[in-house]
């Protein structure tokens, strides 16, 4: 037999959740399908030593927040792995949604009866409304370079790297400088092996900078607030790769010249492999300016926003390069440098061909404008840039659930609502 909601929800992390509890509080009737455990990601898709970058006053899901419900006694600090998971689940403990575990979703197509038809692991659903807050990181992806590593070679995506004692003994290349890659290198690093890193063009931020943390600053000028139709850059800057830092032990800048002053190698591009030797394009004193001058770019922007308001904040220092790469080296010996692994760390892309509507761009993004796409009834939750810089985080994930639940409700006829006890 068919089963019927008014909203069906794929996906239960923590887009789905906060869009749940607004529906709970409404009175919709809807129910949310979630191929594993409620915030499984969170747990099983982390390196051990994971901590969030984003510091714990930002995790604020309607009715749930990091130092009201949650007890959290940290607030400038940064939760680790499974401190994430935990809140996640004790948000979804907290109000009861309607999930239903261990069922994926495999088709999503719309029938001439109007209504959205559902095929899943655990049968056939039909929906009225339907949204998909699966997030957009859904393949791993591995350049074709590594299939002419050499074979003896141990190769994994940063999704599956779990820490240094798992990976044979040996040094290890990590490619790619985007923020997992630059924590994967650091954790390396700090683990006592040898790490050859390929930086890309990722930028970074400093931890903190005039007596606070640079996020903090940077909420204040609601940096997080801009949406994507007024960010400078347009679509080309929601493209960009997130800064690097890290929240560990405390949080702390990335600085990847201190690296490679302590041992780390570092390198340019990753072009090529071929016969055992990795080929790296001479763009890592290149690579390694812009990320600077990056970072000193928000510094200006806060001292902007403190002297227009009259803010007292100490003065500080501007960051002074402690290193410069002399000479590249653009041809490796996987053999001869004693790199056993390599951890491809060069991002995912989305996969929605299980959604059989006409609702993707040519580069199979959904075309949606705050979430609303142009099928009546069909909602995307939780992407990067969905509305703002924040959507895709813990920071701007309530206020994107909240307007949605509002489109939501307005389409949903009073007959299908139900009471709230």
């Amino acid at each position: 037999m068919t089963e019927h909601h008014d909203v069906l929800i794929v996906g239960a992390g923590q887009a789905g959740l906060s869009l749940s509890w607004h529906l709970v509080q409404r009175g919709i009737d809807h129910v949310l399908l979630e191929r594993d455990k409620i915030g499984h990601e969170w747990r099983d898709g982390r390196w051990d030593a994971f901590t969030l970058v984003t510091p714990n006053f930002q995790c604020r899901l309607p009715g749930f927040s990091y130092t009201g419900e949650f007890g959290g006694q940290d607030p400038d600090g940064f939760m680790p792995r499974d401190d994430v998971h935990r809140f996640v689940t004790s948000y979804a403990a907290g109000f009861g949604p309607p999930v239903r575990e261990h069922v994926e979703v495999t088709r999503l197509t719309r029938e001439d009866d109007g209504l959205f038809h559902v095929a899943s692991s655990a049968g056939e659903f039909t929906a009225r409304q339907v949204v998909v807050a699966t997030g957009g990181y859904h393949l791993p992806i591995v350049p074709a370079a590594a299939e002419r590593v050499p074979e003896e070679i141990v190769q994994l995506h940063s999704s599956l790297y779990r820490g240094s004692p798992e990976l044979p003994d040996g040094a290890v290349l990590v490619v790619g400088s985007g923020q997992s890659g630059a924590q994967i290198a650091e954790d390396l690093h700090l683990a006592g092996r040898t790490v050859h890193l390929a930086v890309g063009n990722a930028p970074r931020c400093a931890r903190t900078y005039r007596g606070r943390d640079c996020i903090a600053w940077l909420e204040d000028m609601g940096v997080y607030d801009v949406s994507a139709t007024e960010v400078p850059g347009g679509a080309a800057a929601q493209e960009k790769t997130n800064h690097y830092m890290t929240g560990r032990d405390g949080g702390r800048d990335i600085d990847l010249r201190t690296f490679a002053l302590e041992g780390m190698r570092l390198h340019g591009r990753l072009e090529d492999v071929r016969d055992g030797v990795v080929t790296f394009a001479p763009t890592l004193g290149e690579a390694l300016d812009h990320a600077d001058a990056v970072a000193e770019s928000i510094k200006d922007s806060i001292d902007r926003w403190i002297a227009a308001r009259g803010i007292e904040a100490p003065e500080q220092a501007r960051y002074v390069p402690v290193w410069h790469p002399e000479q590249e080296v653009t041809d490796l010996d996987l053999a001869a440098s004693g790199i056993t692994s390599i951890v491809w760390s060069v991002g995912y892309r989305a996969d929605y061909r299980w959604i059989e509507l006409g609702v993707f761009d040519g580069r199979g993004r959904p075309r949606q404008t705050r979430g609303v796409t142009g099928t009546e009834g069909l909602f995307f939750l939780g992407l990067p840039w969905m509305h703002t810089w924040g959507s895709g985080r813990f920071a701007g994930v309530a206020r994107d659930a909240e307007f949605l639940a509002d489109r939501i409700q307005e389409l949903s006829p009073a007959r299908h609502l139900v009471a709230v006890r």
